[in-house]
């Protein structure tokens, strides 16, 4: 798995999902390159690293046409661009679609992300 390669990043948000725990990401730096805006990042409960993540990242100048930023997931065995919006770069927006997206891919549909204190 490519995962991202965070440098520093600022917590904004956390979850229980399921059986993940999960944080929220902002004013990420990255030793990778990618200008990540939001990182959504999942652990297994058991595990102590992120097993899957959902990222908002600032759309190449060729590809801004489509949107801002673009939504990726990226877990073991799969990295795959979902979709192009300036809707990404809210993060209410980012989180709601981020968890829709992982539900389907981990199989959670029936789960609701509960936001944490």
């Amino acid at each position: 798995m490519d995962a991202p390669k965070i440098q520093t990043a600022i917590p904004q948000r956390r979850y229980q999902f399921g059986e993940y725990g999960g944080v929220v990401l902002g004013e990420i730096e990255s030793k990778d390159g990618v200008k990540y805006l939001y990182i959504l990042a999942l652990v297994r409960e058991g595990e102590v690293a992120p097993g899957f993540y959902v990222t908002a990242e600032k759309n190449p100048r060729h590809s801004a046409h489509e949107g801002s930023h673009r939504l990726r997931v990226i877990t073991q065995g799969l990295d795959e661009e979902i979709e192009s919006s300036d809707r990404w770069a809210d993060l209410d927006a980012f989180c709601e679609e981020a968890f829709k997206v992982a539900g389907k891919v981990l199989g959670l549909s029936n789960e609701e992300p509960l936001r944490l204190a």
